[in-house]
């Protein structure tokens, strides 16, 4: 065979070779999302196991399966507080998850989450509307005001970015401009509420705003995981289309996708997961910005593997974020917002440093 030939073979592998790292890379992602659903388990199952009582696990493992041969006190400590808590870290933080990777996906931007785009300050000034001023976005919701004030002024803010989107010459970084923009706007509108507010209404002001579980029941827990059962099916049929769409916008284009529809789709079905999570549990930084990019690390662009994998880590984070919570300062329950911020901060840095070239 001659030289080049030979050197030729060398440094093309056959496409059986190929073919066979694909499906080994395949096996790798599949196995690796085994186990973050396992370690995800796991981390529900010690969830429901912290708490004051200090109940044994086998006790709690039968009050959970078979919660009428349980004792009564144990079933309705599992059953009513327990239970709907760790199940609303996992719905949360699958929502802020799936968001965040999303948002990065549609504006192509690392430092794009629920929070950094200003949605979750738009619906803690909503939140704080109800508290300081009591003032209803949409009467006639009673109790649910807080929330629904939350869940209206989040999607308000994502439909202003939608909005400015549609101008003409508008890039992707003016759209995540304008995010960080209505963040300070809505701080600003916040802080002067919490400035003319009552000691009562700002403690409870405060308390919500930095992001709480302890609020959870079960008819906000199917509500929040109604706002996944409408999205994730549009999010896993549109995979090809976000995958292509990391390739950029011609290529995108090429490939026959409708660029401006997908983009304003994925942002509404994005909000509506970020604003339902923020409604129902407070502000919670830094999920939605570091799963992602963990899923990323793991698995790739791929949204096939990389929504599951983002999924799974967001619930992973908040399931291990519920029990910090509980357990770093025995007998006092810290806001999640404070342990996301602590465990998200120094890798909001980190993609800082790493993407300046970028931004700059």
């Amino acid at each position: 065979m001659p030289r080049s030939l030979t050197a030729a073979a060398t440094h093309h592998p056959a496409p059986e070779d190929s073919i066979s790292r694909y499906h080994a890379r395949r096996r790798r992602h599949y196995w690796l999302l085994a186990a973050m659903v396992i370690v995800t388990i796991g981390a529900v199952i010690a969830d429901i196991s912290i708490g004051p009582g200090n109940y044994p696990l086998q006790d709690i493992i039968t009050a959970v399966i078979h919660p009428s041969e349980a004792p009564r006190i144990l079933a309705v400590v599992i059953w009513e507080i327990r239970l709907p808590v760790a199940l609303m870290a996992i719905v949360v933080g699958t929502s802020l998850a799936v968001a965040g990777a999303e948002m990065q996906t549609i504006l192509n931007n690392p430092l794009a989450d629920p929070f950094n785009l200003g949605i979750t300050q738009a619906a803690s000034f909503g939140a704080a509307l109800a508290i300081v001023l009591g003032f209803a976005v949409i009467p006639g919701f009673g109790p649910l005001l807080t929330t629904i004030n939350a869940f209206v002024l989040a999607m308000f803010s994502s439909l202003i970015i939608w909005s400015i989107s549609r101008l003409r010459g508008v890039s992707i970084q003016t759209m995540v401009l304008m995010g960080i923009a209505l963040m300070f706007f809505f701080n600003s509108l916040q802080g002067i509420l919490q400035y003319i507010a009552s000691a009562e209404a700002l403690q409870q002001l405060i308390f919500w705003t930095l992001g709480s579980l302890s609020r959870s029941s079960w008819p906000k827990v199917g509500l929040a995981a109604l706002a996944l059962v409408i999205t994730l099916p549009f999010f896993f049929s549109a995979g090809w289309r976000l995958t292509a769409l990391r390739l950029g916008d011609l290529h995108a284009k090429a490939l026959g996708v409708n660029v401006g529809r997908l983009r304003l789709t994925v942002l509404m079905c994005s909000s509506l997961l970020a604003a339902t999570a923020v409604a129902f549990v407070g502000a919670v930084p830094f999920v939605g910005l570091v799963a992602p990019h963990i899923a990323r690390l793991l698995v790739g662009e791929d949204q096939r593997i990389f929504l599951p994998m983002s999924a799974l880590t967001g619930a992973l984070l908040m399931s291990l974020t519920s029990i910090l919570s509980k357990t770093l300062i025995p007998g006092v329950l810290l806001p999640i917002g404070i342990i996301t911020a602590l465990i998200g901060l120094p890798f909001f840095i980190s993609l800082i440093l790493k993407s300046r070239k970028e931004l700059w």
